[in-house]
């Protein structure tokens, strides 16, 4: 008899395995599907949490705790208004000659005070008389210049904006994220001041050339420091993509909008040979800072693993999940040595079997796709997982580099970028300017106020000592 032909019932052999062969090709589509399924299904994940709203955590929580002040002993430290160390005007508030509810007579007891802080709507109008003349020796052209104008200009530009409007502009601009429509339409309604968004263009562009030696030695102070850290987000100049990096040590923050980013850009920045600390996302042309020690950014890690358990089936989601325990417990370490609970000869050892634990976990063979990307990944970052408990006082996430894009990110959302180069330009120094100076303590708005009625450019006092 042909075996080929042997008969179970009414089924031959022959169609069995014709029947395995289908339905193990149909086991193969499905599961291809399958995986297609939750490719788009963890990028739907992804791009639903970069469309909500800013900063956002997540859903509200179910019970809410009240809002405002707590009643009793949890009210909290007892606050208010400092009363003003000046008075401009006072105000005289008597009483009123009949009681308001029954018509009887008032009897004066005693007088309290009352403060009030408010601006006054007012455009303050200076007109300077230059007088012009001539070198006999050169014959060359001289003219005076008071320590309040702005500029030399005279003829059709003889009408200018004053520094205060200017450097309010600056800050409502270049800080607030505010666009240059909506700042005129600010002078206007505040202040009585009529101003064009042309011409707060082109005083920014005049601040930012007078402001640039400042920007300058501020990226030398930071190819200097021990520590910075890097991040950077998509930004448009003349609607084509570019990239806004920044760069933050502890005394100055830098911004540069360049054209990629990858190390070409990182490295305008700080320089090819920089060795000191670089914390950062994990994002691999950093690692070509070959003289640098490195720390990944644990909170893009922890993150990476709560998303994959949302999707995640239970076997898959062991991986993961050991991940972000073992990441956890660094974090918990750091905190226990800074209490002053542990050793720092105890850290090094609990910190030496973190590692252990955390290539006991790499060692094996993944089989899910999303855990086989994540064990690559942690591969790469391995020897600067847990570099800030080898060294304690460094930062074990890259926060305080995303801190300083979210004001740009805003910004980015409000009027999109910039529409030239020199725009471009002119932003990257001034947002480095005010932020270096609010991260310092110092006065922002003095220091804009300076670089306006400069008549040269000049380095401000926000270079730290690099020496």
């Amino acid at each position: 008899m042909n075996p080929g032909k042997e008969s179970s019932g009414n089924v031959t052999v022959e169609e069995l395995i014709k029947e395995n062969q289908s339905q193990r090709e149909q086991l193969k589509k499905a599961q291809a599907e399958i995986e297609r399924l939750r490719k788009a299904l963890e990028e739907a994940l992804r791009s639903l949490k970069r469309q909500a709203a800013p900063f956002s955590k997540g859903k509200p929580k179910s019970n809410p705790k009240r809002p405002g002040r707590k009643g009793g002993t949890d009210y909290g430290r007892r606050a208010f208004r400092a009363v003003p160390d000046r008075v401009d005007e006072e105000i005289a508030v008597p009483l009123p000659k009949k009681c308001p509810d029954c018509g009887g007579r008032v009897v004066h007891d005693s007088t309290h005070s009352q403060f009030q802080e408010d601006i006054v709507r007012q455009t303050i109008v200076r007109r300077f008389d230059v007088e012009i003349g001539h070198c006999v020796g050169c014959r060359g052209h001289v003219q005076g210049r008071h320590p309040l104008q702005t500029s030399d200009a005279l003829g059709a530009a003889h009408v200018q904006v004053g520094p205060q409007a200017l450097t309010l502009a600056a800050h409502l601009t270049k800080q607030m994220g505010i666009s240059h429509e909506r700042t005129a339409q600010v002078l206007e309604w505040g202040y009585g001041l009529e101003v064009s968004r042309s011409t707060l263009c082109r005083a920014l562009a005049r601040l930012g050339k007078k402001a640039e030696p400042t920007y300058q030695e501020l990226q030398i102070a930071v190819r200097h420091s021990l520590v910075n850290r890097l991040d950077e987000t998509g930004w448009r100049v003349s609607a084509h993509l570019e990239w806004l990096w920044v760069c933050v040590s502890d005394q100055v923050t830098l911004y540069a909008i360049l054209p990629g980013r990858g190390f070409t850009q990182a490295a305008s920045i700080l320089g090819e040979d920089y060795a000191g600390l670089l914390n950062h996302d994990g994002w691999q042309p950093y690692y070509r800072f070959v003289h640098a020690f490195h720390q990944t950014c644990l909170s893009h890690l922890i993150r990476r693993c709560k998303d994959m358990l949302e999707t995640a089936t239970a076997a898959a989601a062991r991986f993961p999940r050991a991940v972000m325990q073992s990441l956890l417990e660094g974090l918990t370490l750091r905190d226990r040595h800074a209490r002053q609970e542990i050793s720092t000869q105890g850290l090094y050892v609990a910190t030496g079997r973190l590692a252990a634990n955390m290539d006991r976990l790499l060692a094996k063979t993944f089989r899910n796709p999303s855990n086989r990307r994540l064990a690559k990944h942690l591969r790469h970052e391995q020897p600067w997982l847990f570099t800030f408990l080898y060294c304690p006082g460094i930062e074990a996430t890259n926060n305080a580099a995303e801190r300083a894009l979210r004001p740009a990110v805003i910004a980015r959302k409000t009027w999109g970028g910039n529409r030239t180069e020199n725009g471009a330009k002119t932003q990257q120094i001034l947002i480095s300017i005010l932020t270096t100076c609010r991260q310092q303590g110092k006065d922002s708005f003095d220091r804009i106020t300076e670089l306006f009625l400069s008549p040269t450019p000049m380095v401000l006092d926000l270079v730290p000592n690099s020496s």
